[in-house]
């Protein structure tokens, strides 16, 4: 039976950097339970000149991910903040991959689905390789941004979880 003393929880599908332990971590401040999903009818995209990819629905697609479970108010909007005005939050249906099970959850959409920035596929393990302890600095210095601004914009930060610019 629920009080009023407690706060809702929320499962949220999260794909691409979100799906490394140390991220969620970072983040959200603590670990959730975390299990693996599959969601229907979108598709994760790489996004030009940035680290992070970014889903949008497609048609008979395909997106791997994971469910962190029972995240406060507070942990959704430490979310909601690094990932920024361009995703919006959706309820989706997932499937959980190891029982089948059909589980309503909250993601993180693509809010421009006909963004020209949008291409191919986004590959964890590259990221993992290549960018990973890029943006998990980044995500530090956001965490520590959002607890003491010291006048500096979401904008200055931002420029960290973009690609360096190719070598010629």
């Amino acid at each position: 039976m629920a009080t009023s003393e407690q706060s809702p929880s929320y499962n949220v599908f999260v794909y691409g950097s979100f799906q490394e332990p140390a991220v969620v971590s970072l983040i959200l401040e603590f670990t959730p339970v975390i299990v693996s999903a599959q969601l229907h009818d979108f598709h994760l995209y790489r996004l030009k000149g940035r680290l992070h990819p970014c889903i949008a629905p497609f048609e008979s697609g395909l997106v791997n991910g994971k469910v962190l479970t029972g995240l406060t108010e507070a942990q959704l909007k430490n979310l909601d903040m690094i990932q920024g005005a361009e995703y919006v939050r959706k309820t989706v249906e997932v499937v959980l991959t190891e029982t089948s099970e059909k589980m309503e959850v909250e993601a993180l959409i693509w809010a421009n689905k006909d963004d020209p920035d949008m291409y191919g596929e986004w590959d964890f393990e590259e990221w993992k390789r290549l960018h990973m302890d890029k943006f998990i600095e980044a995500s530090k210095k956001f965490i520590e941004w959002k607890k003491n601004p010291d006048g500096k914009t979401r904008e200055e930060f931002e420029k960290f979880v973009h690609e360096d610019p190719p070598v010629a």
